[in-house]
């Protein structure tokens, strides 16, 4: 079986008018399906820009990125979202939930960007948010729960399309050390259960130590596999 995710000489470079930073490079890189990979390295190794160019939220400077055999890395911009849209869900250190919705609002949106029915939404919010331990909480706004609880509505929005890919960027980053594991406990239960290939980055041991494999950065390239 081919590998879900691959990269190939991919590189990362920002420029502006007075320097450029180079975040990423020569990557090569495969992930099989239902891998539960870390991307380990300290603040600033290009852990973020990986993830980002892996989810198609950024573009390499050189080099291919290919996902299911297919190459992403020349999509437009409409055309990565919709791709993402079916087959990655991200989850970010920040949540990036909209506050002004209530927890099923949020989750429900990405099956609104699908054309899913109201009652398939119904179904598969519901479905999901108890899951992730929300049942209770689902009609309340995102910015009334706690962050280990905003955490998790963010995990319910990138499960609720069953995406084959989940990338999350330093889930535990902003969360304490018992909320931390019990997300990773989460990520690792769906990985088990449903085959869903999970990358996430982290610096924190404890974390790194739950994954089946572990890619090192430092400055932008890969320093070890473990």
């Amino acid at each position: 079986m081919p590998p879900i995710i691959e990269l190939k000489t991919v590189s990362k470079c920002y420029e502006n008018n007075h320097f450029s930073i180079t975040a990423l490079r020569n990557i090569n890189l495969t992930v099989d399906k239902g891998e539960f990979l870390c991307i380990a390295g300290p603040s600033g190794s290009g852990k973020s820009t990986l993830l980002h160019i892996t989810g198609i939220l950024d573009t390499p400077s050189t080099g291919t990125v290919l996902i299911n055999n297919q190459a992403t890395e020349k999509l437009s911009r409409t055309a990565a979202a919709v791709f993402r849209r079916y087959h990655i869900g991200f989850i970010f250190q920040k949540f990036n939930l909209i506050p002004v919705l209530t927890a099923f609002e949020n989750v429900e949106y990405i099956l609104t960007l699908q054309h899913k029915t109201a009652e398939q939404r119904k179904r598969d919010v519901e479905k999901v948010l108890d899951a992730v331990g929300l049942s209770q909480f689902m009609h309340q706004k995102t910015n009334t729960l706690s962050g280990g609880q905003q955490q998790r509505v963010a995990v319910a929005r990138a499960m609720v399309a069953n995406p084959p890919i989940i990338i999350a960027d330093e889930p535990t980053g902003s969360l304490d050390s018992v909320t931390g594991s019990a997300l990773i406990d989460l990520f690792a239960s769906i990985n088990k259960q449903q085959s869903t290939t999970f990358i996430f980055s982290s610096h924190d041991p404890k974390i790194i130590q739950r994954a089946n494999r572990i890619i090192n950065l430092r400055d932008g390239e890969i320093n070890l596999y473990g």
